[in-house]
């Protein structure tokens, strides 16, 4: 928890409050977290947002943004005061019409007190102004913002909205979006869904983007650069809009290669886990120096990185596979990231087995085989593997071991069914791996509690005939054709 120090005002403020009637005294300050254990102070109690509409304005030569956030919520308690997550310069917050006081706290709270308090169940309307330059800003000695030779990037798990929106920022709390974002004539602003419309001004060209579905605040993206955009519509229906730096260099032609598969991978994909549950997909590739790949709602973030050794459909495949797996249905907490990492890792391994480079259970024979029952890999609790594991490559690979031993078990008409029923289940929404394990139970009729513990808590190597009885420890497995693009996406999240 933050303490927040008593000012020497304090006394005179409790003889005030001496003379607020009886039935104010259940107003109390929000909560500075939502409460998940892995990260305390992300999120906040007190609200929940509906809506976020992002009106701003991104010069990037310097670097500079300004911006007015309004956020429509409702109260979830009789609320004194409440916190915000975000980092950039606030000039004025006003609370339904009515200007609020503000100050920071922490690493990146914003606290919003109300010219009045608020009772439970009152509709808000938070409008912020704001300014800043978001690569001088920095949390936890990191930054979610991505100078780029022409301008910035928004992209990272678990935060990013920090950088460039204030926000509630854990993904129970998923709301709709409006991004409007002006920026020089010549540079294109992208951001999640549909572009709505495209007006240029003095110099300045307006983007509004607009997510209809309810979106995590992580998977809120924005990027500004000089791109080449191609908009197309896969087979199945789906609109298709991708986005390339026009600056990439070398990596240009691997990245359209496989970028643009978008559509016939989303129609894939589908097939397996239901309709494609959006607008909009696709994806971008900006002139950025990270590693990684991230899910972001429809348009996801690739880094040029990814494409260093020539096209890779497999990292596309695990990004829109979460487009399902933790973008439609979304965690409770941070510690069941297995059930966003582990079923987009076996979606790998299903595109694995459709193009012939090694079906799931060879997958599934070579990972077991490759790690010694001492090796550190089986530390790791995919179910819970804290917060300094929660991106470990065994949340990957033993969490997609643990789906192949399920499946192994289930067999694959029930299989598969819980595939597709299980995004559909809980669509829009969140759900934990204990909501998993008993959606499975009740599709399968099997009791799978032993299995659950022994491939995602226990700190130990299974027994080989959980997955083939095959395989033993110490047996040389041929390594399938995909593995080693497979692999690279191991560490296609993190700072």
């Amino acid at each position: 928890m933050h303490r927040r120090i008593i000012a020497p005002g304090a006394l005179a403020a409790a003889s005030l409050l001496l003379a607020i009637p009886a039935s104010a005294a259940s107003y109390a300050p929000g909560a500075p977290g939502i409460g998940d254990p892995y990260y305390p102070y992300y999120g906040n109690g007190g609200y929940d947002v509906s809506h976020y509409d992002l009106r701003l304005q991104y010069q990037p030569k310097t670097d500079e943004v300004q911006g007015t956030a309004t956020i429509l919520a409702r109260t979830t308690q009789d609320l004194a005061s409440f916190d915000l997550d975000f980092l950039l310069d606030v000039s004025e917050v006003r609370v339904n019409g009515a200007k609020a006081s503000f100050t920071t706290s922490g690493q990146h709270e914003l606290v919003v007190t109300p010219k009045t308090p608020l009772a439970k169940g009152t509709p808000l309307t938070v409008v912020v102004r704001y300014s800043g330059s978001p690569s001088t800003k920095s949390a936890y000695g990191f930054t979610s913002w991505h100078r780029t030779p022409d301008g910035g990037v928004a992209a990272n798990e678990p935060e990013a909205a920090w950088w460039w929106f204030p926000s509630n920022d854990h993904p129970t709390d998923k709301a709709t979006y409006d991004v409007s974002v002006a920026v020089p004539d010549g540079t294109q602003a992208i951001s999640n869904g549909t572009l709505q419309s495209t007006t240029s001004k003095l110099g300045w060209t307006r983007y509004d983007w607009r997510q209809n579905k309810p979106q995590a605040t992580y998977l809120a993206t924005l990027a500004v650069g000089k791109f080449d955009i191609t908009t197309g519509t896969s087979e199945g229906g789906v609109p298709v809009i991708n986005a390339y730096s026009k600056d990439l260099g070398d990596y240009d032609g691997a990245a359209r290669a496989s970028v643009e598969r978008t559509g016939e991978i989303v129609d894939w994909l589908s097939g397996y886990f239901g309709p494609y549950p959006f607008s909009t997909a696709g994806g971008y590739v900006p002139n950025t120096t990270t590693g990684y790949a991230l899910e972001t709602q429809t348009r996801v973030y690739y880094s040029p990185r990814q494409f260093a050794n020539g096209s890779n459909t497999s990292v596309v495949v695990h990004e829109l596979a979460h487009q399902w797996y933790g973008d439609y249905v979304s965690v409770k907490g941070w510690k069941d990231i297995w059930v966003n990492e582990g079923f987009a890792r076996y979606a790998q391994w299903l595109w694995s087995e459709h193009e012939g480079e090694g079906t799931a259970q060879e997958l599934a024979d070579y990972v077991y085989a490759s790690h010694p029952a001492d090796d550190a890999f089986w530390t790791v609790k995919p179910g819970d593997p804290g917060p300094d594991e929660q991106f470990s490559s065994a949340v990957y690979d033993r969490g997609a071991l643990a789906i192949q031993a399920l499946r192994n078990e289930v067999g694959d008409d029930a299989f598969f069914a819980i595939l597709k029923g299980w995004p559909k289940k809980h669509a829009y929404g969140n759900a934990s791996v204990a909501d998993f394990q008993k959606y499975a139970e009740q599709v399968s009729g099997k009791p799978l509690s032993a299995l659950f513990d022994t491939w995602l808590f226990q700190p130990t190597k299974p027994a080989a005939p959980s997955v083939r009885a095959l395989v033993k420890t110490g047996t040389a497995v041929a390594q399938p054709k995909s593995w080693k693009k497979i692999e690279a996406t191991n560490e296609v999240h993190g700072h």
